[in-house]
């Protein structure tokens, strides 16, 4: 069955993110962020689809954006984060 988890952002451009994923195979359907750098998410978004939440958040934890402590893809990274929990 697919489930949604809509995370708020914080330290980046984009406000959210939103993961569409089945809910007993961890597998991601669909990420959709929310404003961001366009070429950035939809590519962020598009590599996650039909990958595991595991895979993606031990690729995408602790990428930093320029000089800022976060990004967007960590943000998605924290995001799987709570679904896990």
């Amino acid at each position: 069955m697919l489930k949604s988890y809509r995370h708020l952002n914080s330290g980046t451009c984009s406000k959210s993110v939103t993961i569409t994923y089945d809910e007993e195979t961890h597998i991601i359907d669909k990420v959709q962020f929310e404003y961001g750098c366009p070429g950035n998410t939809i590519g962020v978004a598009k590599l996650c689809e039909g990958r595991k939440l595991e895979e993606i958040h031990d690729i995408l934890k602790n990428v930093k954006c320029g000089y800022k402590p976060t990004s967007c893809p960590d943000q998605l990274a924290l995001a799987i984060e709570d679904i896990l929990k």
